[in-house]
């Protein structure tokens, strides 16, 4: 279990990262966080020196600040505890453009992921995740093709509203597909490396061609096989990170 300190880091996180707390706003003062979370003020400076040095805050003698610059974004891990928690993978004022959606014939490497054959097509989804006027992430996700039929809404370009045919709509995708066959995610892994920016992905960011990126993927899985195999990339400004249990 995680100290207090780091308890407390994370709600914050969560909140900035959710849109619950925007740009500029600020924060309970030490003494109102102590109180409410139930923890002492050295507990809450601790907590807060996390998110200083993390760049999600910015701290004067006057209090602490969510920090102008969106300079953190959601790591993998945290979109998926999202959709848990509230149905989306998005957070309050973050936007996703989806720039294709299609039935392909994958590369290898995709369709060993998948363990089939590789003459077989799989769902290819990609999309940009921006906030106002930056982008935060561009991202490839690959599903296989069977979750196309019971899930329509994985080759168009957001899902529709709820129907009474088609209840499980206006979820996030996954929740859609965990509706409609039953399985649940259960195993996650994820795998991040430098790189620089090739031609597609410098012009969906917006930044120069072999500019530095975090490039990463992750698989989210069952007992049943692979669910959602996914291949992102980050502008060097923008920080990830998350907790873990030892």
């Amino acid at each position: 279990m995680s100290t207090p300190n780091l308890r407390l880091a994370e709600h914050y996180r969560q909140q900035i990262r959710d849109g619950k707390l925007r740009p500029g706003d600020k924060l309970p003062t030490v003494r109102d966080m102590a109180e409410e979370h139930g923890v002492a003020t050295a507990t809450v400076r601790a907590g807060l020196s996390w998110l200083r040095t993390e760049g999600w805050i910015v701290t004067t003698q006057r209090g602490s600040w969510v920090a102008d610059e969106v300079v953190n974004t959601a790591a993998p891990a945290d979109r998926l505890e999202r959709i848990r928690r509230t149905g989306s993978v998005l957070g309050d004022g973050e936007t996703k453009r989806v720039v294709s959606a299609a039935l392909i014939i994958p590369p290898l490497y995709v369709a060993e992921l998948f363990d089939q054959d590789p003459r077989e097509q799989v769902v290819r989804r990609e999309y940009v995740i921006g906030t106002g006027a930056q982008r935060l992430a561009l991202e490839v996700d690959w599903y296989p093709a069977a979750f196309a039929e019971q899930v329509p809404d994985l080759l168009g370009a957001e899902p529709g509203p709820a129907t009474a045919e088609h209840p499980g709509r206006g979820n996030d995708l996954l929740r859609q597909i965990e509706q409609a066959t039953g399985r649940t995610v259960t195993n996650g892994r994820d795998a991040m490396h430098g790189r620089t920016a090739d031609q597609r992905e410098a012009g969906h960011l917006g930044i120069a061609v072999g500019a530095p990126i975090l490039a990463g993927t992750h698989e989210w899985s069952d007992d049943q096989g692979v669910m959602v195999y996914g291949e992102w990339c980050l502008p060097e400004r923008l920080t990830i990170g998350y907790e873990y249990k030892i």
